[in-house]
This record gives structure tokens, C-alpha cells and sequence, in this order.
């Protein structure tokens, strides 16, 4: 009898644990222990996920016995391919309107000790302000989904419209990894940079604008969207 191989997903939500740590330190040497552990990945998906980046050339694995280790070789090519396998409208998203200027900050304070992040243009503006738009996205992760959005919109006054609205409440698709390595910028949490430019590219409008846009602030400040 034939054993089946598993077909490792490595641009699945817990597989990217993996990717998300490579990419923050492309140039480290890194075994397999070095994941286990992390929001559930073990060693047996460790294996699989490493061994099928290495096959897809994005690393190079040395087997030196307890020596062996990997290290990412193309980040760049493992990034253009992320942002072909992941698109944002993977994630579901309720919509609502609201005609307050300062919703933002209300948001904000409203979603302080929960479990959220803004992205998108929202999310790019707080360090660009180079898309100018009216629209706010953010993740929000809750046991009682239904609950925590009535709460909000009775909170804010947030109103559902027939078709449309501005403020975007997003049940992430990556439901353990989105939060990961995510920020605080102007007292918002943010979703970590290399997130960030995954949610960007292929969002329309000017996502794709918006982030080569802040790839380059980060650059000029010396930092690299894939470290945070």
C-alpha cells in the first residue's frame, strides 16, 4: 500500500507563522524547533511547510544532521507569490456608514483592550497620508460576533445602508495569524507592515499604489516592510 504525502499550503493561516518569521529576519539560520510552538504549529507541520518553501525555492535547507538549518533565499519572490495566493476579499466584511469626521479616534477608544487592528488605507494614512479616503477597515477577532458589532453600532451610531457604507468591520481570514507582530501607531492598532502591504496589494482602489508608497517611507527610514 501507497502511504499518501501530504500536500503542505504554505500560505495557509498557521503555515504563514512560519513565513511571517523568515521574512522578519531573512538573514538568519533557522531550525525547525525555532517554530514549533508557535499558535499551534508542530513539528510535523514545521517539516512539511520548510521542506515545501525549499522545493518552491524560496529557501535553501542544509542537512548537517543536528547542525541542519534553513535560511529564506528569496523574499521577494516568496512575498509576489503570498500576494497572488492571498487577496483581502478572502476575508468577510460587514459595512456600515458614518458621517462623524472623527470616527477614527471613537474607534479607536471604543476598541481599546480588544482584539483588533486597523489596515488598508486607514491603516497606511497613519504613516503616509497618501490615499485620501473617507473608508476605515479594521480586523476584529470575538467570540460573539454578533454581539460586538451591535455594541458598536449603538455606540457609534453607525448606520446600514441599502448599498455601501465606510466603515468596514473585517472577520479575518487569517483568523490566528493577522494580529501577528501588529503596532501601535498614534495610539491605533495597526496590522504589522508586511500585512499591511498583503491586505494592500490587489485592493482596489490604489492599493497597490498605496503600498510601494509605503515601502518607500520605510525604506528611507532604513526599515523593511517584512520586519514587523
Amino acid at each position: 500500500m501507497i502511504k499518501a504525502v501530504k500536500t503542505w499550503n504554505i500560505f495557509a493561516d498557521k503555515a504563514t507563522f512560519i513565513l511571517r518569521q523568515m521574512l522578519s529576519d531573512p538573514k538568519r539560520k533557522w531550525v525547525t524547533r525555532d517554530f514549533i510552538g508557535k499558535e499551534g504549529v508542530s513539528v510535523g507541520m514545521a517539516q512539511g511547510i520548510l521542506e515545501a518553501m525549499a522545493k518552491a525555492g524560496y529557501i535553501e535547507r542544509l542537512k548537517q544532521g543536528p547542525k541542519s538549518f534553513s535560511v529564506l533565499t528569496n523574499k521577494e519572490r516568496l512575498f509576489q507569490d503570498w500576494c497572488v495566493a492571498y487577496q483581502f476579499d478572502l476575508n468577510r466584511v460587514d459595512t456600515y456608514y458614518s458621517s462623524d469626521k472623527n470616527i477614527l479616534a471613537k474607534l479607536k477608544e471604543h476598541l481599546k483592550g480588544q482584539d483588533y487592528a486597523f489596515t488598508l488605507h486607514a491603516a497606511a494614512n497613519l504613516m503616509t497620508a497618501f490615499v485620501i479616503t473617507d473608508h476605515v477597515h479594521f480586523y476584529l477577532q470575538t467570540e460573539n460576533w454578533e454581539k460586538a458589532v451591535l455594541e458598536l453600532r449603538q455606540k457609534l451610531d453607525l448606520k446600514e445602508l441599502v448599498r455601501g457604507g465606510n466603515i468596514h468591520i473585517v472577520r479575518p481570514h487569517y483568523k490566528k495569524s493577522v494580529f501577528t507582530n501588529s503596532q501601535m501607531i498614534k495610539g491605533c492598532k495597526v496590522v504589522s507592515n508586511l500585512q499591511l502591504c498583503l491586505d494592500l496589494y490587489g485592493y482596489q482602489p490604489r492599493g497597490q499604489e498605496q503600498a510601494d508608497y509605503l515601502k518607500d517611507v520605510l525604506a528611507e527610514k532604513g526599515k523593511s516592510f517584512y520586519e514587523s
